[in-house]
């Protein structure tokens, strides 16, 4: 029987992201679409606590609860809009693990790094299967934070990307952020816009990585035969998700249930259903992201057709990682112990 007073195992940030860097993210995020798809794996509803901070800015703390195969556990990821004027990071989290024949935890891991590598490895696992990485040539980056670089880093070891637009709310962030760039990866040309309009009609892929509440991205924006990532959610207008000519999102009872969200809140007022499922006067989501990652979206995805990918956020793809960081840390004896 397994021992619930052994010593909890801790990782560190810098320890995560080194095992991390061992792990092939888009398989992994692949592998637990279709085991959620095959019933392997699944998530519990989110649960969000919300509150203004001192200074007047949007917190908030999300709880993720998820199973995959036979690991269990959930992470919680904290975020503060006035931590930039702090000099800190967004976002912070951990990732817990639990036994699965006595529920006690296991695991404590930073969660930052994952939970930033599994929404780059969802998006660039989405758009390798809507065309060949090799072929996405130039992307848009609306916004200049973590999730930019992440998503940016992982398309360029991915064989992807030789030029970059990036925009941002705050110019000097967009600076400091090419500046970055122009040393992490100098083979990618990188030019900075002071308009996000410009930078998505020049883009065949635009990934929207900000902390807006309030769409300003219309259908009009986006050029023929364009893909567009629609990571924070709330950047593409409803024109863009109901005109669309294909809307992909990772979980519809996680989306329609969340009425803090531009896609969610045409869910409840029915003029968005369910993949599969028709309503009169409703865009239908044409499917969720394990049927087109398995092959099982059989309408064809012409050369000037838009596409929208919605993704939520699964908390199976931070357990999926997690499990395989743990997995690696076990391995090499890595981290520390914690007595209980």
């Amino acid at each position: 029987m397994p021992d619930s007073t052994a010593p909890l195992r801790y990782l560190d940030g810098a320890t995560v992201a080194s095992l991390c860097a061992r792990i092939d993210p888009l398989d992994v995020v692949t592998e637990a679409f279709l085991a959620v798809r095959a019933g392997r794996s699944g998530v519990a509803a989110e649960a969000a606590l919300r509150w203004t901070a001192p200074d007047g800015t949007a917190a908030r703390s999300l709880i993720l609860p998820a199973r995959h195969e036979d690991v269990y556990g959930c992470k919680i990821i904290n975020a503060c809009l006035g931590n930039a004027e702090r000099g800190l990071p967004r976002a912070a989290g951990l990732i817990l693990l639990y036994d699965r024949e006595t529920a006690a935890p296991v695991c404590v891991m930073e969660g930052a790094h994952i939970s930033a590598l599994r929404t780059a490895a969802v998006s660039v696992a989405a758009l390798r299967a809507i065309r060949p990485l090799s072929t996405v040539d130039r992307v848009a980056l609306l916004g200049c934070g973590r999730q930019a670089r992440t998503h940016l880093e992982l398309l360029a070891a991915n064989g992807a990307v030789e030029s970059v637009v990036a925009y941002d709310l705050l110019p000097d962030r967009a600076a400091a952020f090419a500046e970055e760039l122009r040393e992490s990866l100098p083979e990618v040309k990188v030019e900075v816009v002071t308009d996000p309009e410009p930078a998505v009609r020049s883009a065949p892929v635009s990934i929207a990585t900000t902390t807006t509440t309030t769409s300003y991205v219309p259908l009009d924006w986006l050029p023929q035969g364009s893909v567009f990532l629609n990571v924070s959610l709330d950047d593409a207008a409803e024109d863009v998700l109901l005109g669309a000519e294909h809307l992909f999102v990772d979980d519809w009872l996680l989306v329609s249930e969340d009425d803090t969200r531009l896609l969610g809140r045409l869910a409840k007022a029915g003029r968005v259903s369910a993949p599969g499922a028709t309503a009169p006067g409703a865009r239908q989501v044409d499917a969720d992201l394990a049927a087109l990652l398995s092959g099982g979206y059989s309408r064809p995805i012409a050369a000037t057709d838009r596409t929208v990918v919605n993704p939520f956020g699964m908390g199976v793809h931070d357990v999926a990682l997690a499990s395989r960081v743990l997995t690696a840390a076990s391995d090499t004896d890595t981290g520390t112990l914690l007595p209980r």
